[in-house]
């Protein structure tokens, strides 16, 4: 059927069809007196609907999957053993780097060596200003813990122990730090 100007679409029903639409505008009237109770039941000073349609405790909040938990040495420092790209390095963690930073050391052991790295990044750190090479890590894994494209520099000057800053441990679920026990969920 076309349409053909403003006439034809304000035509009137066909006759014979009214029991059908007087149908439908019963339970449109049914819906609307419904709509109205239930508007005074949730009157403004109410509960919200959600609350009283509440039937059951709210969930507790879900925990990780997974955990690991690491103590504290006497100092009050945490030190690991992690895998940086398949190799074993040994790290300190600290909350206050940014990133990832390993030795020139623990980056030779890796496979990258001074010709593989631009230090062309100033970095702050506890002793002043120093040079580093940024990359990414492959992977930095911890036991059953991976995880992958990581940022990190290697530092110019020589460290005592590499540092495994927040590029890593901000991809995690959550970390804390609490009765001398550093807590890891992912």
């Amino acid at each position: 059927m076309e349409w053909h100007g403003e006439a034809e679409r304000t035509r009137q029903p066909p006759q014979g069809g009214g029991g059908t639409l007087r149908l439908a505008f019963a339970m449109l009237a049914v819906c609307a007196v419904s709509a109205v109770a239930v508007g005074v039941l949730l009157r403004r000073d109410g509960p919200a609907p959600v609350e009283m349609m509440r039937t059951e405790a709210p969930a507790a909040p879900a925990s990780p999957a997974n955990e690991l938990v690491y103590r504290a040495d006497s100092r009050g420092h945490f030190y690991l053993d992690a895998e940086v790209n398949g190799t074993p390095v040994h790290f300190l963690v600290d909350t206050g780097a940014t990133v990832v930073a390993l030795s020139p050391q623990d980056a030779r052991a890796i496979g990258l060596g001074p010709g593989d790295l631009n230090f062309s990044v100033a970095m702050s750190t506890a002793n002043g200003t120093a040079r580093a090479a940024p990359l990414r890590l492959r992977s930095l894994r911890l036991g059953q813990l991976e995880v992958e494209d990581v940022p990190a520099v290697v530092m110019e000057q020589p460290m005592g122990v590499s540092l495994l800053g927040l590029s890593f441990l901000n991809r995690l679920e959550g970390y804390s730090i609490r009765d001398g026990r550093l807590t890891l969920d992912w």
